[in-house]
């Protein structure tokens, strides 16, 4: 499918640290592998990395155990995209499943001497999607924002959700589907 990707690893013992979990650095890797992979298939182009942020390291992920990663590319801007990552970590005994990490990369399409280069779109079908995709748009005003880039007063997608889930639930904040909770962004 254009713009995904879902991959598998097993861990083993060299990607382990002493007490036996996958190391982040290794997790690091094939979550940027699968987002390349997605941003790849999304742009039909070559893809950088630009940068990785709200890494979420939630349970760790142990020897033997499968690691389930998915990426999907959320949104597209000029040349970049935001690409979301989710891991779980799976006991093949049982196939049971836990939420392990998430992640949102940016990469950069480029030409073959290394220029950014414009790539297509992302068209949202559904609900989840447009909520990914309207969460991406926040989240690249608050990178151009602290990256200095941005002032805030030009921030306006941004500054709207930060007064919507500010503001007392019975003015549409975080009981009406508003809050915090709902910012969406990596893979289900």
């Amino acid at each position: 499918m254009k713009g995904t990707c879902e991959m598998t690893e097993l861990v083993l013992p060299n990607d382990t640290n002493t007490l036996g979990n996958l190391m982040g650095g290794r997790l690091l890797h094939l979550m940027d592998v699968c987002a390349a992979i997605a941003a790849k298939r999304h742009s039909n182009r070559t893809v950088v990395t630009a940068s990785v942020d709200s890494v979420d390291f939630q349970n760790a992920i142990g020897l033997g155990e499968v690691v389930v990663l998915k990426a999907a590319v959320n949104r597209a801007f000029t040349t970049s995209m935001e690409v979301g990552v989710s891991v779980w970590a799976e006991d093949t005994t049982t196939g049971q499943r836990r939420r392990s990490n998430r992640a949102y990369y940016t990469f950069v399409a480029v030409d073959q001497s290394g220029r950014p280069i414009p790539v297509r779109p992302v068209e949202p079908e559904t609900e989840a999607d447009r909520a990914r995709y309207a969460a991406a748009g926040r989240r690249r005003e608050l990178r151009l924002v602290l990256a200095g880039r941005l002032p805030m007063e030009d921030a306006e997608s941004l500054r709207e959700h930060l007064a919507e889930v500010a503001a007392p639930p019975e003015a549409g904040g975080a009981e009406s589907g508003g809050g915090a909770g709902s910012e969406g962004g990596a893979v289900a």
